[in-house]
């Protein structure tokens, strides 16, 4: 008989992790565990992903408000500061707001509309529209923005995040004037100093900043980007990705790890005999439809992953070659057809007709993707996934 099931995602429970764990230990011993239990076997191309969040804690990479104050300060000067296009979000962005109005003596707090970087809305498009605003040129005050469109609230959290962030910035001893604009240089005509906040864009906004004449212009992936009195960091994305820990600590995006996606697919040889691909994963990239929040407010998907895990699906559309190339056949004889077509597919189908309609994207972004719909960010109690039959195809047995 045929082979009828395909690709598998399963959550793995894992001991609570804590600074300091041996992740290169408790992750394939937490699968092996989990295969014995549940009956499942490993094979080769199997894939063992784990969240960002558990590398960080094993890491301990933390750093505190007063941390981030210390370096805001040190790098913006200490005075009125331009904070412009920051995501609104509790858990991602507030815990940093609170270091970054402690390092100023003002801050001028830029929001981009009718939503931020990804997705959430301060305002209706409707409502933007029936107002006569233009989201490319107009730059609104606080007090503009109220007259035109009320004290809106999130609607999953129902926070206004215009006035948590104001009264956030002035419970940290900070003077503040929030603005609404969608071209960073408007913050120009408040102050020559500026922290972008924005995640995927920095580096265009840094650009722009610069070309126009601000004097000191730092991202939030400048910010923490190397240890500040002995805290927590990350070279290469700094603020960047991190999350609120406690009221006064933020966990930041893991350090370089590497080594240890490697050494787990080292471990899980010597165990099993098998190559699996290992990564570590953060939010995965995907757009919510109703609420219309594009997932990834972490710098990248994954910070790591071995070499397997590189480059973009290949895969052949079996509904094009069914309505097209096979279009007379059925049966046996259909299912044969285009599995010989498969085995005969190139390394490369970039451009072919019948890889249209194919995901054009990523295998670290799909399986990112995959594991954090898996394992969810709540109590699932899974941050490990393990996934199988992800690289088989039609022909696999």
């Amino acid at each position: 008989m045929s082979r009828m099931v395909g690709t598998v995602s399963r959550g793995i429970r894992a001991p609570i992790i804590r600074s300091g764990d041996d992740l290169a230990q408790i992750v394939p011993a937490s699968i092996l565990e989990a295969a014995a239990e549940d009956g499942f076997s490993i094979h080769d191309r199997d894939v063992i992903a784990m969240t960002e969040a558990i590398v960080a804690r094993a890491q301990g990479n933390y750093a505190s408000v007063d941390d981030i104050a210390a370096d805001v300060k040190a790098k913006l000067g200490g005075g009125t500061i331009g904070v412009i296009f920051p995501i609104l979000s509790r858990n991602r962005f507030a815990i940093c707001l609170r270091g970054i109005a402690k390092g100023a003596k003002k801050v001028v707090l830029m929001l981009s509309y009718p939503a931020d970087e990804v997705g959430n809305h301060l305002i209706d498009l409707d409502v933007m529209d029936e107002k006569g605003i233009d989201p490319y040129r107009d730059v609104l005050t606080l007090e503009r923005f109220r007259e035109l469109f009320g004290c809106p609230k999130h609607p999953f959290t129902g926070m206004d995040y215009v006035a948590y962030y104001g009264d956030l910035i002035r419970e940290s001893g900070a003077e503040v004037e929030i603005i609404f604009a969608n071209d960073p240089r408007a913050i120009l005509s408040y102050t020559k100093n500026v922290l972008s906040c924005d995640i995927h864009t920095r580096q265009r906004t840094k650009r722009l900043l610069k070309q126009a004449g601000a004097e000191r212009v730092y991202g939030l992936d400048e910010i923490l980007n190397a240890p500040v009195n002995g805290s927590g960091c990350n070279e290469k994305y700094g603020l960047l990705g991190s999350n609120k820990s406690t009221e006064d600590m933020v966990k930041l995006f893991p350090r370089e790890c590497q080594e240890l996606v490697e050494s787990i697919q080292r471990t899980m040889l010597e165990k099993t005999g098998k190559h699996v691909e290992v990564m570590v994963y953060g939010d995965g990239a995907f757009k919510d439809p109703v609420g219309k929040i594009w997932e990834l407010a972490d710098p990248v998907v994954s910070p790591a992953y071995t070499a397997g895990l590189e480059g973009t699906p290949n895969e052949l559309k079996l509904k094009y070659l069914a309505d097209n190339d096979f279009a007379a056949l059925s049966g046996d004889a259909l299912k044969e057809a285009i599995k010989d077509e498969i085995k005969k597919k190139d390394g490369s189908l970039v451009g072919k007709m019948a890889s249209e309609g194919t995901t054009p994207r990523r295998l670290t972004d799909l399986i990112g993707s995959l594991c954090d719909l898996t394992s969810g960010s709540g109590d699932k109690g899974t941050p490990i996934v393990y996934i199988q039959g992800y690289f088989d195809n039609y022909t696999t047995e």
